[in-house]
């Protein structure tokens, strides 16, 4: 079985959460065995040629096209080696801003990599999960579209939106054998909370610190197996209780 973590980039900026995805992918391995290599050779190649930034590409809409088309063409010729059986969501980007200082390219921005980018990869390997009657889907959303945080309406809105689309999708897809779920962490030391500080919000979390990296993919590592196949369009906190 192969595993093929997506993690949506915005050219011109670093990674935000490389680490994150190979402690998800390497955890997932040990349910999905050896072709695990390939899919993430595959999965870097991706990234480095931006076909996964879909949305991100200078506001031309030609070469938004090229590269979703691009991405389709390859995902085709790839499901032929070998069929994806788990697929893990992990795209996000922060722009955060309080609402009245907001602008369009910041909503647009965030609302795109989120929940156009989990369209526009689940769409790519639904139908070869449907037909194998077998498939793993985890989106990872956050605390943010649980609760909602000031200064994150489009990140919030982001999130809540791959929630909805979660708990829908687990629905119609059920009956053959694919199931769905989301993963919402709350402050994860990660490349994305770097800076933030620490000491300050972890006051705020009941368990006083920050989760791992390592911790969240424990729960992507269950998600992902066969031991999970009567859980479906769920979302799993993992916040150290900070919210319930």
């Amino acid at each position: 079985r192969d595993t093929l973590t997506m993690d949506l980039i915005k050219p011109g900026r670093p990674l935000r959460s490389a680490p994150r995805v190979r402690r998800f992918a390497l955890k997932v391995q040990q349910f999905t065995g050896p072709l695990m290599a390939k899919a993430l050779e595959d999965t870097a190649f991706y990234r480095h040629h931006r076909l996964l930034a879909l949305n991100e590409v200078g506001g031309d809409p030609a070469a938004k096209a090229l590269s979703i088309d691009a991405f389709h063409e390859m995902m085709q010729v790839r499901a032929g080696e070998w069929p994806l059986q788990v697929l893990v969501n992990n795209a996000g980007i922060l722009e955060d801003a309080l609402m009245f200082w907001m602008n369009e390219a910041q909503w647009g921005n965030v609302l795109n990599i989120s929940l156009n980018g989990f369209f526009n990869v689940t769409k790519q390997v639904l139908n070869g999960m449907l037909l194998k009657r077998y498939g793993r889907i985890i989106n990872m959303v956050s605390l943010s579209g649980i609760k909602g945080l000031p200064g994150q309406t489009n990140y919030s809105a982001a999130k809540a939106g791959v929630i909805g689309a979660t708990k829908a999708l687990a629905q119609e897809v059920a009956k053959r054998g694919v199931t769905v779920n989301a993963i919402a962490p709350g402050f994860i030391k990660t490349d994305m909370t770097a800076e933030l500080n620490e000491k300050e919000l972890a006051a705020q979390v009941p368990m006083n610190r920050f989760g791992t990296p390592e911790e969240v993919a424990e729960a992507v590592a269950f998600l992902s197996s066969k031991a999970a196949g009567y859980i479906t369009g769920e979302v799993l906190n993992i916040n150290g209780g900070l919210h319930t």
